[in-house]
């Protein structure tokens, strides 16, 4: 029998029972075996007479007490087997959250500390997050808010109001961050990339250097560049571009009306306002060179029409929304002030009539640039051939062009010509270079590269007897026979050989400061070695490309810094015969130490002379 009174709950004497029997851990079984065990001695005392009332009643009493405290018993059973279920779910989800490396808690595992089970009894009865809308206080400084889901929880697992929530989140990310290094790869694949662009040379670096890389990483707080020079402005902007922070935020730090030139890099995140906000802010340029201009369309060039009067130099790149017509009227219109064209990666819409419309339209034009215009073919060349004050010409066109046609651009233009290169004219012959030969006068650079029809001969006949000045600048290379089933090339050295070598260093070694023969791979040790024997010097050579030239030694190497004193550049990938090299100082060995060296090799402050006693010393 129960019942309430003043609030107190009052227990008959079965209930008092039962608690006593579940505190003292005392089960039915026991009840039961120690009620058989009384009876059968009353029964042995009492004897045959005895009444049996008052045995029943004890019998249905202990059989309610043994069946309420098995019912207790089932009870708490169930009790410890939910809480132990809960605590299971607690170490999976501790497990997972622990990552790859961190063993699961699995039920009943005999490995697990009693400290991982405390800390697992200390989340079961951890308190419950409060329900969004509800009032709970902060944390940090004990102000009173309302619980939302964007909650954040402190460090000792209270909740945070909006403020201090930010706060420790700015916080935590600094300390992530701070913990975070940066491999080691990635750092020198970084320095290796700004020594091979220029960004960065050997020993310290000078204070305009620091000041420049100091405002790109500083990009987004930099409201203006001031009265910058020109010189500056083009390399932050180089800078800038290859980091991908050339944007229509930044743009307008490069813009000044009294500039005469804008040069952007990289115009890839630019848009069609931003082109417009070039033209508008600098009407006076006098040249506009652009690159990756994916955004450059028609309304451009009409606004750059209508607002910049005095362009004489225009290189686009990627100028691919550009239409036929609107090219056409570029040159009708602005055609008459150029003297600078230089066009590259073009598809779709520059074709063999515009550069017709060109050549009528710009009769002033001194430097023109062809380089990847798809469509563009032999009528093109035919059509550049009647420009009669071109200067510097550099082609690269991708339709064939017979050697007449070349023959006759070279015989037409060539007397006046200071630079041309003509890359990758594959089925361009010796009479091509017979003509350079024989109406070329003023040259001071030549590119003939990746060609495999032009024979050492060609290239001997071209250097020999040349009534051209010595060049300063020499690009041959991949002039070579490329036939994978005969890898010692014909019994005639396709390409520039160890006698074209030889005619071209003897022509123009005096002057030359920049001779790339990479890939080369006919050119013998034995010319190597003739050209750069040390008694011979190269007094203006800075920059050497003997790539892929399999050849080449250390003794070759050590010629090279003997005999080139103003080098400044050596790049020699693909030499595996160079090992061993010690760098004179001033000088940058690129391309031949081991995958685990660095790439780029600056000299270790020892003369010519020095290096290459060491080097004889290593060798022998």
């Amino acid at each position: 029998m129960s019942g309430r009174r003043g609030g107190n709950t009052i227990r008959g004497p079965r209930s008092a029972l039962t608690d006593f029997l579940a505190a003292n851990n005392i089960s039915a079984q026991q009840i039961r075996d120690d009620y058989q065990r009384r009876r059968q001695e009353g029964e042995e005392d009492a004897g045959e007479g005895a009444s049996a009332q008052a045995p029943q009643q004890d019998d249905d009493e202990a059989l309610a007490v043994a069946a309420q405290a098995e019912e207790d018993e089932k009870q708490t059973k169930k009790r410890k087997r939910n809480e132990k279920d809960a605590i299971d779910k607690i170490k999976k989800a501790k497990a997972s959250k622990g990552g790859k490396g961190k063993k699961k808690a699995k039920r009943g595992d005999p490995d697990l500390d009693d400290d991982d089970g405390e800390e697992y009894e200390d989340e079961f009865n951890k308190k419950a997050r409060p329900a969004p809308g509800q009032f709970e206080h902060c944390e940090v400084c004990s102000k009173r808010f309302t619980v939302t889901p964007y909650s954040k929880e402190g460090s000792d697992g209270g909740l945070l109001c909006t403020p201090c929530g930010k706060e420790f989140t700015k916080d935590l990310k600094k300390e992530q961050k701070a913990a975070q290094k940066q491999p080691v790869s990635r750092k020198r694949r970084k320095m290796e990339s700004e020594k091979l662009d220029g960004v960065a040379a050997g020993g310290a670096k000078s204070l305009v250097q620091l000041c420049i890389n100091r405002i790109a990483q500083h990009h987004d707080d930099v409201e203006e560049l001031g009265d910058l020079p020109e010189n500056l402005l083009d390399r932050l902007s180089a800078i800038f571009s290859k980091k991908r922070v050339m944007k229509s935020k930044t743009l307008p730090l490069f813009l000044r009306p009294d500039l005469d030139a804008v040069i952007v890099h990289d115009a890839a995140y630019l848009e069609e306002e931003d082109y417009q906000q070039i033209f508008a802010v600098c009407p006076n340029m006098r040249k506009l060179a652009l690159s990756n201009t994916c955004q450059f369309k028609d309304a451009s060039v009409d606004y750059m029409l209508e607002r910049c009067h005095n362009l004489q130099h225009i290189q686009l790149y990627a100028a691919n929304l550009v239409t036929e017509e609107m090219w056409h009227r570029l040159f009708q219109e602005a055609g008459s002030k150029l003297h600078t064209i230089k066009l590259k990666w073009l598809d779709a819409a520059f074709e063999d009539d515009v550069v017709a419309e060109m050549a009528e339209c710009c009769p002033d034009l001194e430097r023109l640039k062809l380089k990847l215009c798809r469509r563009l073919g032999e009528p093109a060349v035919e059509h550049i051939a009647t420009m009669k004050n071109l200067k510097h010409l550099s082609l690269q066109i991708g339709n064939s062009v017979s050697n007449d046609t070349l023959i006759d651009l070279v015989t037409k233009r060539g007397s006046k010509l200071s630079t041309l290169s003509l890359d990758k004219f594959i089925d361009a012959d010796n009479e091509v270079l017979q003509a350079i030969h024989d109406n070329c006068k003023r040259l001071s650079k030549l590119r003939f590269s990746e060609n495999d029809t032009v024979s050492d001969a060609g290239f001997a006949a071209l250097f020999t007897n040349w009534s051209n000045p010595p060049l300063t600048f020499v690009d041959v290379n991949s002039t070579r026979d490329v036939d994978n089933n005969n890898p010692t090339g014909p019994e005639e050295v396709i390409g520039v050989g160890s006698s074209g070598f030889k005619a071209l260093m003897a022509h123009s070694g005096p002057a030359l400061k920049h001779l790339d023969v990479a890939s080369c791979r006919f050119i013998e040790l034995s010319a190597f070695i003739d050209v750069f024997n040390g008694a011979q010097t190269y007094p203006a050579l800075e920059y050497i490309n003997i790539s892929f030239c399999n050849k080449v030694d250390t003794s070759v190497t050590a010629g090279i810094f003997k005999s080139c004193p103003s080098l400044k550049q050596l790049v020699a990938f693909g030499c595996f015969d160079v090992q061993d090299v010690v760098v004179p100082r001033s000088i940058a060995l690129i391309g031949v130490p081991r995958a685990q060296d660095a790439i780029e090799q600056f000299g270790v402050g020892i003369g010519v002379e020095e290096a290459i006693g060491r080097m004889v010393e290593v060798g022998a």
